[in-house]
C-alpha cells in the first residue's frame, strides 16, 4: 500500500493533485493520501487535514499578515508527518509554504518531490539552492524550467502540463459549449475571469466588470459570462457588477470556467494558469493584473521577465496583451478586446501558434508524473538519470 503526503496551497494545485492521485492509484489501488488539498483532491479520496483556503495567499506583503497561522499549520503538519511517514510526501506549488515543510521532511528521512517549479527562473534566484537541500526530486510543468535546474544540478523531469493532455487540441465548437450552457449561440460573448484567489477578486473584480461596462456602452450587442471558483467569489463580483454595472448583460456562473472559455469569443483574464487555460482552449484573451501598490513596487524591482502571462512566456514573444497595475485601465482593455473582435485574422494566427504550444505541453503529464515518484521510490538510483 503506498502512503502519500501531498500539500496543495490553490484550485489549480488541487487539480494536479488529484490528477496524480488518481494516476497512482491505478497501480496502487490501496494507495492512501493525506496532507492538505482541495475538491477536486478529495473527490479523489484524499483527507484534507486543513482548509486548502488558508494557503492561498499571494504577493510580498499580503503573506505577511498570516504568517502566525501559516507557521502554526507548517509546525502542525512536520509533526503529523513524522509520525505518520508516507512514503513520499509531494509539495505541490505553493512554495513559499512547501519548502520549508520539504526540507524539514527530508531532513527526516522522507522522500521529497516538489511538483510546479517555483519561479526561480524569474526572481529569487538564490532559492535554487534551498530546493536542492529540500527535495529529491522537481517535476515541472513547463521545459524551459527543466532547462534551468539541470543547469544547476538539481534532479528534475518534465512532466507536461496535465491540462495539454485534458483540453482536446482542437478548438472547441463556441455552439456546443453555448448550448450546455443555455446561451445564446448567435451573440457575441466575452468572458470575464477576475481570477481564482480572494485577492484577485479584491483589485481585479472592479477593473472588469467597468471594462465590460466600457465594452456594453459602445457596443451593446456584445453580452458577458463570468465563472467563479466558490459562492463566496461569484457574490463578491455581482456585488461589483451591482455596484458599477446592474444592467450589464452578464450571466454569471459557479465553476464553470472551461466552459465560459470555450463559449466565449474572446476572455478577459488574470494572470495565472487561466491564462494557460484560455491559450488551450484557443481563445483570444487579454491579460490583466493588479496588487496591492507596495507589492507591485517591489516586485518590479526583483521581477526579472519579460512578461506575466504563460502563453507569452512559452512563446518567449507577446502573443497576447499584457497590461499591469496602472496600464490596466478599462478604456485600454475595452479597446484591445474589440480589436480582437475586430479583426478575425488575429484570431486565426493566434489559434495557430496556441496550437504548436498545446502540442508541446502534451506529454501525459499524469503518468510522467506518477511513474517519476515510483522510479524515486524503488529505484532511488534512478533518479541521477534525470538530469
Amino acid at each position: 500500500m503506498m502512503n502519500l503526503g501531498i500539500v496543495s496551497g490553490e484550485m489549480s494545485g488541487d487539480l494536479l493533485g488529484a490528477g496524480l492521485i488518481n494516476q497512482l492509484r491505478q497501480s496502487q489501488p490501496l494507495l492512501v493520501a493525506s496532507g492538505i488539498g482541495g475538491p477536486a483532491m478529495l473527490n479523489a479520496g484524499f483527507s484534507s487535514l486543513y482548509d486548502m483556503e488558508h494557503l492561498a495567499v499571494m504577493g510580498l506583503i499580503e503573506p505577511l499578515f498570516r504568517l502566525p497561522t501559516l507557521f502554526k499549520i507548517r509546525r502542525a503538519l512536520i509533526h503529523y508527518f513524522i509520525i505518520h511517514r508516507p512514503d513520499v510526501f509531494i509539495g505541490i506549488d505553493s512554495p513559499d509554504f512547501n519548502l520549508g515543510l520539504e526540507l524539514k521532511l527530508r531532513q527526516a528521512g522522507i522522500p521529497v518531490v516538489h511538483y510546479v517549479s517555483p519561479s526561480v527562473w524569474a526572481w529569487r534566484k538564490k532559492r535554487i539552492h534551498k530546493i536542492a537541500k529540500a527535495v529529491d526530486l522537481v517535476l515541472t510543468l513547463f521545459p524551459f524550467e527543466a532547462d534551468f535546474y539541470r543547469a544547476h544540478e538539481v534532479p528534475v523531469k518534465f512532466v507536461g502540463h496535465p491540462l495539454a493532455d485534458l483540453i482536446p487540441l482542437q478548438s472547441p465548437d463556441k455552439s456546443i459549449a453555448r448550448r450546455a450552457l443555455q446561451l445564446e449561440e448567435n451573440a457575441i460573448y466575452i468572458a470575464l475571469l477576475p481570477g481564482s484567489r480572494r485577492n484577485e477578486i479584491k483589485y481585479l473584480s472592479e477593473l472588469f466588470i467597468t471594462t465590460a461596462k466600457q465594452i456594453s456602452h459602445e457596443r451593446p450587442q456584445i453580452k458577458f459570462i463570468t465563472s467563479a471558483v466558490n459562492a463566496n467569489y461569484d457574490q463578491a463580483v455581482k456585488n461589483s457588477c451591482q455596484k458599477l454595472a446592474p444592467e450589464l448583460p452578464i450571466h454569471f456562473f459557479i465553476g464553470k470556467s472551461h466552459e465560459i472559455m470555450a463559449a466565449a469569443d474572446v476572455v478577459l483574464v488574470t494572470s495565472g494558469t487561466a491564462t494557460l487555460e484560455t491559450m488551450l482552449f484557443k481563445r483570444p484573451m487579454v491579460i490583466a493584473y493588479r496588487m496591492a501598490e507596495l507589492t507591485y513596487q517591489i516586485a518590479r524591482h526583483i521581477v526579472k521577465i519579460p512578461y506575466i502571462g504563460l502563453p507569452n512566456l512559452l512563446a518567449n514573444e507577446e502573443l497576447v496583451p499584457e497590461f499591469i497595475q496602472s496600464a490596466a485601465q478599462p478604456e485600454k482593455l475595452a479597446a484591445v478586446l474589440l480589436d480582437f473582435l475586430d479583426h478575425p485574422e488575429k484570431i486565426t494566427a493566434l489559434e495557430k501558434k496556441f496550437l504548436m504550444i498545446h502540442q508541446q505541453l502534451r506529454c501525459n503529464a499524469n503518468q510522467q508524473a506518477a511513474e517519476a515518484i515510483q522510479e524515486l521510490l524503488f529505484k532511488p538510483t534512478c533518479v541521477k538519470n534525470l538530469f
